[in-house]
């Protein structure tokens, strides 16, 4: 984990998405949750984020700055966890979970959801955790397309006391869908293979799935991807550099052509991405992927409060008195803009 976060926590919240964190069998899926996997994991994730220095004055700051899980949940192999700075956590509100199971019988967790949502400050927050169906085969981009058609239309959250919080995963100012989206590539094997062993990226994305479903398709409509310039993330041989289908295989295992299973993408103004990159990990047969948007943030403040903060010594009182009074005839309430960095991880 500590490899993973090599931002030097220079974020404000953290987002974990995981997928496949317990095996896929018959007693994983029909079973009970099985919390000490995500409690593990969290333990993992608190340890990581929250670095201590021997220096007590220097821990003291720190701890000012400490992270802190705000909301975790996990389906089946599906776990999302959302850590915030301690600061701000007393401006975040209303967290909930939504899970959508649409994996055996279209509604058991193997395949699926776990959405989380909050306020900051005045400003709402999606995050969606996915794994959606998989398979190379040609056409079977319908179900992963069925799939994420019924994330959007099943995922509910409550209204909240006053009936006014966002039901649905698009009511939300700020969305973001990570996981193992599990789209492929839509050319023969070989040729993938080929293209791929040339390091010719732009060449494959042509015909990757999910990128002709956010420019053509009808389930992805308007949500935005940043440039992908690292190499498919899937499939590699356990513990290896190396794709599946550049070593012997068992018999009877199914070959894999690369694809950029993995994948980062939102939804909305008010994000701006500034990386998008994939970690050389061998913890599984994918590499994960990590993206850090920035946001603004809407913030209200009640005008007398406002006002008492800007008649300072370090402003012109009369000047700001005079322009609040103009702004006040109607109102008690205005808003204003704030900035907050995310780091968001699919593992």
């Amino acid at each position: 984990m500590k490899e993973l976060l090599d931002s030097g926590n220079a974020c404000d919240i953290y987002v974990f998405g995981f997928q496949e964190v317990v095996p896929l069998r018959a007693a994983s899926v029909l079973g009970t949750e099985k919390s000490k996997v995500s409690t593990k994991w969290n333990s993992l994730i608190r340890e990581a984020l929250n670095k201590t220095e021997a220096n007590e004055r220097i821990k003291q700051i720190e701890e000012e700055n400490n992270f802190r899980c705000i909301i975790s949940k996990q389906m089946v192999g599906i776990l999302i966890s959302v850590w915030i700075r301690t600061n701000l956590q007393p401006f975040v509100r209303n967290p909930s979970v939504s899970c959508v199971g649409c994996g055996i019988m279209g509604c058991l967790g193997n395949k699926g959801s776990v959405s989380v949502r909050f306020q900051l400050q005045e400003t709402s927050f999606c995050f969606v955790c996915s794994h959606l169906a998989s398979g190379g085969k040609e056409g079977d981009e319908r179900y992963r397309n069925s799939n994420a058609a019924e994330i959007l239309s099943r995922t509910i959250f409550p209204r909240g006391p006053l009936l006014d919080l966002p039901r649905k995963i698009l009511d939300h100012d700020r969305v973001i869908f990570l996981g193992d989206l599990n789209y492929r590539i839509s050319l023969p094997e070989s040729a993938t293979r080929q293209l791929v062993d040339k390091g010719e990226w732009n060449a494959v994305l042509e015909y990757d799935q999910l990128r002709v479903e956010l420019m053509e398709g009808q389930v992805f409509e308007g949500w935005q991807e940043g440039t992908i310039k690292f190499a498919p993330t899937y499939k590699y041989y356990p513990n290896s550099d190396a794709y599946y289908y550049g070593l012997e295989l068992v018999k009877g295992q199914k070959k894999r052509a690369p694809a950029w299973c993995d994948r980062i993408i939102w939804y909305g103004e008010g994000l701006k991405q500034h990386m998008y990159e994939r970690v050389e990990s061998k913890l599984s047969d994918h590499r994960p992927v990590k993206a850090i948007f920035s946001t603004q943030v809407g913030v209200a403040y009640k005008l007398k409060a406002l006002q008492n903060f800007f008649l300072s010594e370090r402003f012109d009182q009369h000047i700001i008195k005079n322009r609040l009074e103009m702004h006040s005839n109607d109102k008690d309430d205005f808003s204003c803009n704030g900035r907050y960095s995310l780091h968001l991880k699919d593992i």
